[in-house]
């Protein structure tokens, strides 16, 4: 789920059967893409960005990346783990 685009969806009031049909698209359809179990493409991208008037970028709008908070409730990246070799 793209959390900036719900956002801005939801600040100026537009449904998701609204891009759809800008779209061109069945509200089904575009449920899928948003929530990642088909691909949205780059044009699709566009006309939602421009549909929104949105100031943001497109790698913005449509960021997906999950930040995850530390213990003192700030956002911190998840730390990577190692493997071990074989001993």
């Amino acid at each position: 789920m793209y959390k900036n685009l719900e956002a801005e969806l939801a600040r100026r009031k537009l449904s998701r059967t609204m891009i759809a049909h800008e779209l061109g698209i069945t509200i089904g359809t575009l449920c899928l893409k948003l929530n990642g179990k088909a691909n949205l493409t780059l044009p699709e991208a566009k006309k939602i960005k421009n549909y929104l008037k949105c100031d943001m970028s497109i790698d913005e709008l449509f960021d997906d990346e999950q930040h995850f908070e530390d213990a003192s409730g700030t956002n911190a990246e998840p730390e990577p783990t190692e493997e071990k070799g074989g001993e």
